[in-house]
């Protein structure tokens, strides 16, 4: 074999290591990413459902079983069905909303005051149902930040940059919450923005970070397809 040709297989040999471990830190980002966007979620549901006093809420992560596929066909996936790669079912305090609940408070109290503290009552779950939601996007968008040694709050991390942090769902089902909320969308860009605002308090807060981190962690190590809520308020709570 010709120098040229030793010379041409070794630089192949490299280059094809270089990819594999760009490919292989790719992956490990990504389930990073995964990790703490669903750890945001579950920590939010338990944490903050807890400190407005609203009552525990059945709930579990679930994890598409990616075992067997490439690690490529794993980071194309994430490209274009992120959404379905992990996902929390349940959790949500209202499952169905109303057509409009706007005027809905002013109606009740002012013809039935017994009725008035269940109105406010489903305006605290209301807005913990879309914190919680936007603490997912935010707890991957901080962690993102964070490997980068770049500072976190909610005036670098916008409303519109969510998607770059797997948010367009969540974002849309907040907007469905918003949408029965008000027929304004003058008020429910308020109120979004408001919420978001909260949300993002909540992922920056050091003790709630912590347990954050913690259940990220512990989905990256456990490496289960599904994780209970038992499991998760049991990590957080320890």
């Amino acid at each position: 074999m010709s120098l040229l040709a030793i010379t041409v297989m070794v630089f192949k040999m490299k280059r094809n290591e270089i990819i594999d471990i760009d490919r292989h830190n790719k992956l490990k980002q990504h389930k990073q990413c995964i990790a703490f966007h669903e750890a945001g979620h579950a920590a939010a549901i338990h944490l903050n459902n807890k400190a407005r006093n609203l009552p525990p809420v059945f709930f579990q992560i679930v994890f598409k079983d990616l075992s067997g596929a490439p690690d490529y066909d794993v980071l194309i996936y994430k490209a274009t069905h992120d959404d379905s790669i992990a996902r929390v079912e349940g959790g949500r305090l209202i499952d169905l909303l109303p057509h409009s609940i706007d005027g809905l408070d002013h109606k009740l109290i002012k013809h039935n005051q017994i009725m008035a503290p269940l109105v406010r009552d489903y305006l605290v779950a209301f807005e913990a149902d879309i914190i919680n939601l936007l603490a997912g996007p935010l707890a991957e968008a901080k962690h993102v930040y964070k490997r980068d040694d770049e500072l976190f709050n909610h005036q670098l991390v916008d409303l519109k940059s969510l998607k770059n942090y797997g948010g367009d769902s969540d974002l849309a089902l907040a907007r469905d919450y918003l949408e029965s909320f008000s027929a304004s969308k003058q008020i429910q860009d308020q109120k979004l923005a408001e919420l978001f605002a909260s949300a993002c308090d909540f992922v920056r807060e050091p003790s709630n970070w912590k347990a954050i981190t913690k259940l990220a962690n512990y989905i990256l190590d456990s490496n289960k397809n599904m994780i209970s809520c038992e499991e998760v308020v049991s990590v957080i709570d320890s």
